[in-house]
């Protein structure tokens, strides 16, 4: 007698984003009001990192309430219902509560019924991370349709008095689904990671360090130190640069396109300087628009992929069917590149 054999999932060939949203919160940091945090002035903030302002986020705009908002943006675009989803995947790395996952209670207040629904971090590549999670969920039968979300308080997590980094961080929510098509609208997935340099982007310390100082159980003292960012920014500048812009063309030639067949670039929103560096290592043409979303917006980790590509559409820069490109890029040191076709 043969052995039974499992019946192999069925689903669809090709996947793409049928939907983008984003949400900023309401809050203009300029960074007239930086400096009067650190010693600095506008020119060096906007030389070193291409940032004129960054958005803050308010009491009542938690990473649950921005995702939901982007998230409903996203879903109408796409002409689906919110119980069609069959995932949602929560790129962020602060939330801040380590169980449950936000992306559960999102997935209730959306009303995406039993959906599965888990957080990622992998900080700046969230994004990337997600959408290449959910192409495999779709075409491997396991889901119809995902909610992709990129969330990021980073203002939670910055140090007002490090020089470094008080002018880098914003806030924010982009979301898209993906769901089937027809024709290839996600390409090969360029993803890693290099551990050996885990220690350039992190957190200043963990969290039972911090609450295990003085004061911290009761909330009498301030000599407690909260946790935040911290970035060795040669290092790290040097890394993406050098390493990102291979991990870019690697994307193009496994998806079969050129750098002028692309109808949009959307980096990772770190800094303007590598944005610059890439678009010339990569000969990118002229005529292709590029995101510089983060001079209005900052560094918004796993949300800025998102945030970015809408602004583009929005904007007109970038149209529906285009190809684009996408990088993230960070904390880890992780990575996740590949071309897409614009919803």
């Amino acid at each position: 007698m043969s052995k039974p054999q499992i019946r192999p999932a069925s689903g669809a060939q090709y996947s793409r984003i049928h939907g983008v949203g984003g949400y900023r919160p309401v809050r203009v940091i300029p960074n007239a009001e930086v400096l009067e945090w650190i010693d600095s002035s506008d020119e060096w903030i906007r030389t070193r990192s291409g940032i004129e302002q960054r958005r803050w986020a308010g009491p009542e705009e938690s990473v649950s309430e921005m995702s939901v908002q982007a998230a409903g943006k996203a879903i109408a675009q796409a002409g689906i219902a919110p119980e069609q989803i069959g995932g949602v995947i929560v790129a962020t790395v602060s939330h801040l509560k380590q169980t449950p996952a936000i992306a559960t209670e999102i997935a209730e207040r959306l009303g995406c019924g039993t959906a599965p629904a888990f957080d990622i971090s992998a900080a700046c590549a969230g994004f990337g991370y997600g959408l290449g999670l959910a192409d495999g969920m779709i075409r491997g039968g396991n889901a119809e349709y995902v909610l992709v979300i990129g969330v990021e308080r980073l203002s939670d997590l910055t140090d007002k008095s490090d020089r470094s980094t008080a002018f880098i961080f914003g806030d924010g929510a982009g979301a898209a689904i993906v769901g089937p098509s027809d024709s290839p609208g996600i390409g090969k997935l360029i993803w890693g990671s290099d551990g050996s340099q885990k220690d350039v982007i992190s957190q200043t310390q963990a969290w039972d360090t911090a609450f295990a100082q003085p004061g911290a159980i009761n909330g009498t003292g301030d000599e407690v130190k909260w946790p935040a960012l911290r970035m060795e920014g040669q290092p790290v500048f040097r890394w993406a640069v050098w390493e990102m812009a291979k991990v870019a063309q690697q994307a193009l030639d496994a998806a079969g396109i050129t750098a002028d067949q692309l109808g949009a670039f959307i980096p990772h929103q770190a800094n303007m300087r590598i944005t610059d560096a890439m678009i010339k290592a990569l000969k990118l043409p002229a005529s292709v628009p590029v995101a510089r979303d983060i001079a209005e917006t900052g560094n918004t980790s796993a949300a800025s992929i998102p945030l970015a590509m809408e602004r583009m559409l929005e904007s007109g820069e970038a149209r529906s069917g285009d190809l684009a490109l996408i990088i993230g890029f960070g904390a880890g040191l992780v990575y996740a590149a590949t071309v897409v076709t614009l919803p």
